[in-house]
């Protein structure tokens, strides 16, 4: 058994492998433009007026009282939320990438995500200081982001390849084909960001019940 799964383990991860080298300029293209949106995010942060933090400040202050009052009964709303935002998401970025305008919201998404991922931490580290922040992030988002920010970048780099080879051949059964490898990557980026909600909902979110006492 133990062989087996080895070897299943080793071809999954040298498909991985080869999908990400034969991919690499359009994931370093990705990746980059996440990176700049985290920063753009930290950058928008640190230039808020002192009514704004205040308000951000206050607003965590409240969500951290409410899950300690009545954390456990959110799991199923947590994940309905988390389920429609990436719905939309795989949504979004399998329709953009199919046309020129498309592509450039691809990138304004991708862009997006790390904007709201950098303001997010920044938010978290002013609120609550250092320590408590990281404590925070660790139990919130460090596992859901794990899945959630290679997909979302997976899902770019598809829109871009779709988007390609559209334009170096533009016979009507190299876009059905090209189409339906989207369509087919994008539903297995959805199952792995489908899973992600339920580590969100069912896991982190029971790591935060027990880390709230130290915050």
């Amino acid at each position: 058994m133990r062989t087996i799964n080895k070897r299943y383990t080793r071809k999954y991860t040298n498909i991985i492998a080869s999908h990400i080298q034969n991919n690499l300029r359009e994931y370093t293209i990705a990746s980059i433009i996440f990176v700049i949106g985290i920063l753009l995010g930290i950058v928008f942060f640190n230039n808020l007026n002192s009514v704004q933090t205040s308000e951000i400040n206050t607003y965590l202050s409240n969500s951290i009282i409410s899950l300690k009052e009545n954390g456990h009964n959110n799991e199923l709303s947590i994940l309905k939320d988390s389920v429609q935002k990436k719905f939309l998401l795989v949504i979004l970025l399998w329709l953009m990438g199919s046309t020129v305008i498309g592509l450039l919201l691809v990138y304004l998404i991708v862009c997006f995500k790390g904007f709201c991922f950098g303001f997010t931490i920044s938010s978290i580290l002013y609120a609550l200081g250092t320590g408590k922040g990281i404590i925070l992030f660790l139990s919130t988002m460090l596992l859901k982001n794990i899945i959630d920010i290679p997909c979302t970048v997976a899902l770019a780099v598809s829109g871009m390849n779709l988007y390609k080879s559209i334009m170096q051949d533009r016979r009507k059964e190299n876009i059905k084909l090209e189409v339906v490898r989207h369509t087919l990557f994008s539903i297995l980026m959805l199952l792995f960001l489908i899973i992600s909600s339920f580590i969100e909902a069912y896991i982190s979110h029971n790591i935060l019940q027990c880390c709230l006492k130290y915050l």
